[in-house]
């Protein structure tokens, strides 16, 4: 199997908090957290603004798709967001997810961010995307029907595209031969 893998979405929210609030690296930090929390592509999430991250939900265009989708910002995203001050949006453009020199990041230093701070193979900024939605099918009991709502949120043609993309088929196969 190719392609980058899931983080543990535990693991992720520890990381990113530990990197905002230490002050290491707060807007990698905080965009570990929205990754995860929103389930974007990588080009879509670099686009955001605090101006967006502090709406109650946003609606944006994707990218890749063309398609418009409505996200709502959640309590831990809120959470975060309360260590960037409303000054700092503004020295920054508006955008959170800047290097030290002030230029939006690039996908390929998110990505080398992402082996920088998780140290794992298979890791890349896909990564968020992955662990939004096998945090969303283990909070809804690993049932079909939240393969059915991420195979809507992830403009997926089928639901077995879902399970083969979250890997969730290849980790229960593993799980067969482990618990002979």
């Amino acid at each position: 199997m190719t392609g980058s893998t899931y983080i543990d979405f535990d693991q992720a929210t520890t990381i990113g908090k530990k990197l905002i609030r230490t002050g290491d690296n707060p807007n990698f930090g905080l965009l570990i957290i929205v990754g995860i929390n929103l389930g974007l592509r990588i080009d879509d999430l670099l686009q955001l603004t605090f101006e967006q991250l502090k709406k109650a939900e946003i609606t944006i265009v994707e990218q890749k798709t063309k398609k418009q989708r409505t996200l709502q910002i959640n309590d831990n995203i809120k959470e975060v967001l309360g260590y960037f001050k409303v000054d700092l949006a503004y020295e920054l453009n508006g955008h959170p997810f800047t290097s030290q020199k002030g230029s939006v990041y690039s996908v390929q230093h998110v990505n080398r961010l992402m082996k920088q701070y998780f140290g794992k193979n298979r890791i890349s900024s896909h990564s968020l995307r992955k662990s939004f939605g096998r945090r969303v099918w283990e909070n809804n009991g690993k049932s079909d029907e939240a393969l059915t709502y991420l195979s809507e949120i992830f403009n997926h043609q089928s639901i077995a595209m879902t399970r083969k993309y979250l890997g969730i088929r290849a980790d229960e196969i593993k799980d067969i031969y482990l618990n002979l």
